[in-house]
C-alpha cells in the first residue's frame, strides 16, 4: 500500500538549523520535519539550487507540504526558477540578513552604510571556521585588508539576548578594524514565514477529500 503524504518538510540552510529548531519547539509544530543543507554551500551558491531540488525530489510523496528556508543567497534567481518549476515556496528575501532584520530594517542599514559586514548568531559562533579559516586568514593574515578593506562597519544582527555574544561580536569588529553596531532582530520574518507555511498546511488538511 502506498504511503499517504503527511506533515511539513522544511528544507533549510544549515545556518538556520538552531533557529528553526527553537521555533518548532516554542510553537509545538510536531508535524514539522527539518532537513538542512551544509552552510558551506554559501561558498558555492551555484550549487544551492540543484541541492534544494534533490531534497524536494527525495521528499515527494512523503510530505504534504514542502517549504524552503533559503533566501536567494547569491544564486542569481536560479533558486527561484527551480522552486517555480517544482511548485514550492520559500521565505521571501535575498538572504538571511534580510529576513532576520526584516526588509525595511535591512534597507535602512544598507542605506546608512553600504560597506557593512553583517554577523548573525550562527556566523558569530562559527566565525573562525567559516571566515578566518575559510578565507585562509589564519595562514595569511596579511590578506585581511584585501578582504575587508572596503567595509566600514560591522552590524551584529542578534537573534538572542546574550551579552557575551554581543561582546564577542564587538571583538570581531575590532579585529577587522570596523565600527560596531548592535541590532537585535529575534527570528525576524523566519518565524512568521514558517507559521504561514504551517497554516497553509493545516488548511490543506482541512480541505483534503
Amino acid at each position: 500500500m502506498a504511503q499517504t503524504a503527511q506533515g511539513v518538510l522544511i528544507i533549510a540552510c544549515g545556518a538556520l538549523a538552531r533557529d528553526i529548531a527553537a521555533l518548532r519547539r516554542a510553537n509545538g509544530w510536531t508535524q514539522m520535519d527539518v532537513t538542512c543543507l551544509p552552510p558551506e554551500l554559501h561558498n558555492r551558491p551555484e550549487r544551492i539550487p540543484a541541492a534544494v531540488r534533490a531534497e524536494i525530489h527525495a521528499a515527494r510523496g512523503r510530505y504534504r507540504t514542502i517549504f524552503v528556508a533559503y533566501g536567494d543567497c547569491g544564486t542569481g534567481g536560479e533558486l527561484d526558477r527551480v522552486l517555480e518549476q517544482e511548485g514550492v515556496e520559500r521565505i521571501p528575501g535575498a538572504h538571511c540578513y534580510e529576513f532576520f532584520a526584516t526588509s525595511a530594517v535591512f534597507e535602512r542599514l544598507s542605506e546608512a552604510e553600504i560597506g557593512t559586514f553583517y554577523l548573525t548568531d550562527f556566523l558569530l559562533r562559527h566565525f573562525e571556521r567559516l571566515v578566518i579559516q575559510g578565507l585562509g586568514l589564519d595562514r595569511h593574515p596579511e590578506l585581511l585588508p584585501t578582504y575587508f578593506g572596503h567595509y566600514r562597519k560591522l552590524v551584529y544582527l542578534a537573534q538572542s539576548h546574550d551579552a557575551s555574544a554581543a561582546g564577542r561580536a564587538r571583538a570581531v569588529a575590532d579585529r577587522l578594524g570596523l565600527a560596531f553596531e548592535y541590532c537585535w532582530t529575534g527570528s525576524g520574518t523566519l518565524g512568521s514565514s514558517l507559521a504561514a507555511a504551517m497554516r497553509r498546511h493545516e488548511g490543506a488538511i482541512a480541505w483534503a477529500p
